[in-house]
């Protein structure tokens, strides 16, 4: 017999809707038409090439934590990020000395840090 999971709340803060997962229809919605496409963040094939060279120049983590850490016992890195933290489409989007390799789970962690001061 599967098991079944309780509903929950839907996460959007103020919205009451009961959910089996995640967000409710409505707010799923919202949210996909406000996040901008990557074309309109900055994200396109020129950020794709620009990262993909970055990487293969500086494929280990580059963060605080790794820095202190001889290459080979770093994360590889997988993902670029921008020092400022603006972005590519920030005044230095596309400067490589604004940039730093990163391991996904790093870069994740310095993002929410930044965002949500965690």
């Amino acid at each position: 017999m599967p098991t079944r999971r309780a509903m929950q709340v839907c996460p959007t803060p103020g919205c009451p809707t009961l959910t089996p997962q995640g967000r409710c229809t409505p707010c799923q919605a919202k949210a996909t038409q406000a996040r901008p496409a990557h074309r309109n963040a900055g994200r396109g094939t020129a950020w794709r090439n620009a990262s993909t060279a970055y990487l293969r120049d500086h494929p280990y983590c580059e963060c605080d934590e790794c820095s202190a850490l001889l290459p080979l016992q770093r994360d590889l890195a997988t993902e670029v990020d921008h020092i400022d933290g603006l972005g590519p489409l920030g005044p230095r989007g596309f400067d490589p000395t604004n940039w730093q390799a990163m391991s996904k789970r790093h870069h994740s962690r310095k993002t929410a840090r930044e965002t949500f001061g965690h």
